[in-house]
């Protein structure tokens, strides 16, 4: 077992990393976890609960991890470990995230993330002749990776592959050639061949306990153009993805007595915003499916349904939901902000809440122009197809002692 992965919140969008990597690696790999609950209790005190259970070996070469590990409290605690070359993969900005109430800020997450990727002047000037980063000031930024990554060049696997936020995706991908997308061999994470075959299409299958509908009669009928819009939210119930903006355009549509369907998906924690419950009765019928899809083939069909999918997420560095709703078909509208002018054609943005009512409004009236619609942008490149390579060469790489 050459390659130790640690993960502190094995949910979501993490587990589904650790996932991919372990059946890249097979065997070559072991992987110790923290169930993926009470995440700030898990950044405080991971590096000591594994610490603990993580047997000492002389075969480990690699130590992978996420940023919700302080990854120098474990090397300090465990010297062993301090001693392999570190992988640390940040699948968000602790000193950036959008706090809930207006109150102080607790530093000690973005301390911690500071700590983690800390290092002295001489390892520096090694990363920049090794993966090719430029000095700009105080700051290092990889060259030839988008803007996003300005705190450190250990951040840019954050958006050069397809994780973010603490639990957005469902585990695994398949998706279904739609409307001059590129092909399901492209999807932005490894194929499952022990569960789905390349030519399966997940809009056509059998439907399950939680959509009762006919999803390939319903994309294929001769009234299939007249149905009303039909809108996506497939994230967090949390407030950095601010569903309260999300939730006020819909009420808007709605008084203004616009048809349109909605389909409210993502994973829901203890504390859930007020606004999922009073939004969800005052939109009433036009809810089509409300709440989390814990099956893959379900959550990949509710998309696939979907005419457009909706971010208004205050916090992102890649927003793997997104890219995998417009592989499955969806016309995307995000914020014209954060991670997403890097990734979606300017058509697909929007500066203010207005704006996003007002084209919503506008596909409402005819949501024939969107399901005609032909995406514009480029994926291919977060595709395991174009990245898995680089992982492999990641982990592969023997350490050396000046890492």
């Amino acid at each position: 077992m050459s390659v130790l992965l640690i993960e502190a919140f094995h949910g979501g969008s993490h587990k589904q990393l650790m996932d991919l990597l372990q059946e890249e690696l097979q065997d070559d790999c072991v992987l110790y976890t923290l169930p993926a609950k009470k995440w700030h209790w898990k950044a405080r005190t991971a590096a000591l609960y594994f610490m603990q259970t993580v047997p000492a070996s002389a075969n480990y070469r690699i130590l992978f991890a996420s940023s919700v590990l302080n990854l120098a409290e474990l090397t300090a605690l465990r010297p062993d470990l301090g001693k392999l070359k570190k992988v640390l993969y940040f699948h968000e900005n602790q000193l950036a995230y959008p706090v809930q109430k207006c109150q102080e800020r607790d530093f000690q997450y973005g301390y911690n993330q500071i700590l983690s990727w800390f290092m002295p002047e001489h390892k520096l000037a090694h990363l920049e002749k090794v993966i090719g980063v430029k000095r700009n000031g105080d700051a290092y930024h990889p060259e030839g990776l988008p803007g996003q990554q300005k705190s450190s060049a250990l951040m840019k696997n954050s958006n050069t592959h397809r994780e973010s936020g603490l639990c957005e995706a469902q585990p695994g991908l398949y998706t279904t050639q739609h409307e001059g997308l590129p092909s399901p061999l492209t999807v932005p994470a490894r194929l499952n061949t022990s569960e789905v075959s390349e030519s399966a299409n997940p809009c056509q299958e059998e439907d399950k306990e939680h959509l009762t509908f006919n999803l390939s009669h319903i994309l294929s009928g001769p009234d299939y153009q007249q149905r009303p819009l039909h809108i996506a939210w497939p994230h967090r119930w949390e407030h950095d993805k601010d569903p309260e903006t999300f939730f006020k355009v819909l009420l808007k549509l709605k008084e203004k007595d616009l048809p349109f369907h909605v389909s409210v998906l993502g994973e829901a924690f203890t504390e859930i915003p007020d606004i999922f419950s009073e939004a969800k009765k005052v939109l009433g019928s036009s809810v089509l499916h409300w709440g989390y899809l814990p099956s893959k083939d379900d959550y990949f069909r509710a998309l696939c349904m979907a005419d457009v999918v909706i971010s208004t997420a205050k916090h992102e560095f890649f927003g793997v939901a997104m890219v995998e709703a417009v592989y499955c078909g969806c016309y995307p509208l995000c914020p014209k902000a954060l991670v997403y002018p890097e990734i979606f054609p300017a058509e697909y943005l929007y500066s203010t809440p207005e704006q996003l009512f007002k084209r919503l409004q506008n596909f409402c009236k005819r949501p024939d122009t969107v399901r005609k619609h032909l995406y514009k942008g480029e994926t291919a490149g977060f595709s395991w197809a174009a990245l898995g390579s680089k992982f492999r060469s990641l982990l592969a790489a023997e350490p050396r002692e000046d890492l």
